[in-house]
């Protein structure tokens, strides 16, 4: 396929490569989060609501899919790339229109299935961006998606809802249909990407599938490391995860019950991550920007414990506490979708892909994130989503901060150590 006249512009290349990736994944969260936007009030199945029944099995397909996504996404060839994205957004949708046709509770099972292809989309999205001198800019766009994305989806799926009457069952797949032309365009952009040049190469190290014996080649070489890391992405992507899936419930017990917000306040972050993501393009020194990377994830686990202390003191309204909970959370959350091991690899010259080490933490972080939402759902169903997501914040601000920095002080000892070889190897 030719090459597109932009390919030998880096800013028109950049800005077309974040917007499509930022177009594609917005777009298939509507083939996901529409079922977090209604409540099922008055709804229960075996004593329990009948939304925790949803969102959990919708949860676990999603976690089983990124077990699954370990071996699919790394193996995956660039040509393959675009139909996959279709076909698992497709089967997600069909799924959708099972749960409306089939009654309750029987349609619980349909939640699992349209969430078991959704979580190895991220990663095979990944692959169109990573190991370019843009990658940072572009995956910014990416990431800035699901921040966005998660919000919007809810706003559009309730404006649905008041507007057309569509009944709670059928609103997950209306929302959905609604995105389909939408995501046919931007998978088709993301096709029009070129690969990466051999300066990026130069720059990023090569990128190329992995089979599982380099996989675990990698795991062995990086080990106490990713451990760390992991550990705190479970707690990460727990925290998120609770707060996506039941931010309606949260605000509604601290007193805000405005459909807007959502949009609003995700907006508003996605803006600010975008921002300070894309600059770190700027920085060219592969570890240097894995150092700002990790502080940043410190900074973001600080602000969300300190804005929920000014929450429970009486200084902060809930909507602006919302706000910077979700704030403080992408900023640890966003590096840890691509650019924290965009970085790494560059940095010691390691040759894999992006792809395959941002699903092995999904898969870890979504196991997190289904016990968590089994604990709170069968184990403390009396405490309120809101009390709930306030012990959360401070559990998440003290043992996420232990783990990253463990994490990185690991990882500068070793780029230290290989450095300092390097050196050495290089006056023999």
């Amino acid at each position: 396929m030719k090459s597109p006249a932009f390919a030998s512009n880096s800013a028109a290349l950049t800005a077309f490569g974040a917007v499509a990736a930022f177009c594609t994944y917005a777009c298939m969260y509507a083939f996901r989060k529409g079922i977090t936007a209604v409540t099922f009030e008055g709804m229960a199945f075996a004593g329990i609501n009948y939304k925790i029944w949803l969102v959990t099995a919708q949860v676990l397909g999603y976690a089983a899919s990124k077990g699954i996504g370990i071996k699919i996404v790394s193996e995956m060839t660039p040509g393959r790339r675009a139909a996959a994205i279709l076909a698992f957004t497709g089967f997600a949708l069909l799924a959708l229109l099972a749960f409306a046709l089939v009654p309750a509770p029987w349609n619980i099972v349909f939640l699992f299935l349209n969430g078991l292809p959704l979580g190895m989309v991220y990663g095979i999205m990944l692959g169109f961006l990573e190991g370019r001198r843009q990658t940072d800019a572009m995956v910014a766009g990416l990431t800035a998606s699901f921040i966005f994305a998660s919000g919007f989806v809810k706003t559009v799926a309730l404006t649905i809802k008041a507007s057309w009457g569509v009944s709670e069952f059928w609103l997950p797949f209306v929302t959905g249909m609604l995105f389909v032309a939408p995501i046919l365009l931007s998978i088709y952009a993301l096709t029009r990407l070129p690969p990466p040049t051999d300066e990026d190469r130069a720059l990023r190290t090569t990128r190329q599938p992995m089979n599982r014996l380099e996989r675990q080649s990698f795991v062995r070489e990086f080990g106490p490391g990713l451990a760390l890391l992991i550990g705190s992405y479970v707690l990460l992507t727990a925290f998120r995860d609770f707060r996506d899936n039941f931010g309606p419930e949260i605000m509604k017990d601290a007193g805000v019950q405005n459909p807007g917000i959502f949009a609003q306040t995700e907006t508003l972050i996605a803006v600010g991550i975008l921002l300070v993501m894309a600059l770190l393009q700027r920085v060219t020194d592969n570890f240097r920007a894995f150092a700002l990377l990790n502080g940043l994830m410190l900074l973001g686990g600080v602000t969300v414990g300190l804005s929920t202390w000014a929450y429970t003191a009486g200084s902060l309204p809930a909507g602006t506490w919302f706000l910077l909970t979700g704030l403080g959370l992408y900023m640890a959350y966003v590096p840890c979708n691509g650019l924290y091991f965009e970085r790494l690899v560059a940095a010691f010259r390691y040759v894999g892909t992006v792809g395959f080490m941002v699903t092995l933490a999904d898969w870890y972080g979504y196991l997190g994130s289904v016990g968590v939402l089994l604990y709170k759902n069968f184990g403390q169903g009396t405490i309120s989503y809101r009390q709930f997501f306030v012990y959360g914040a401070y559990t998440l601000a003290i043992i996420y901060g232990l783990l990253v920095l463990a994490s990185f002080v690991y990882f500068r000892t070793r780029y230290r150590q290989t450095a300092a070889t390097q050196q050495v190897v290089g006056t023999l």
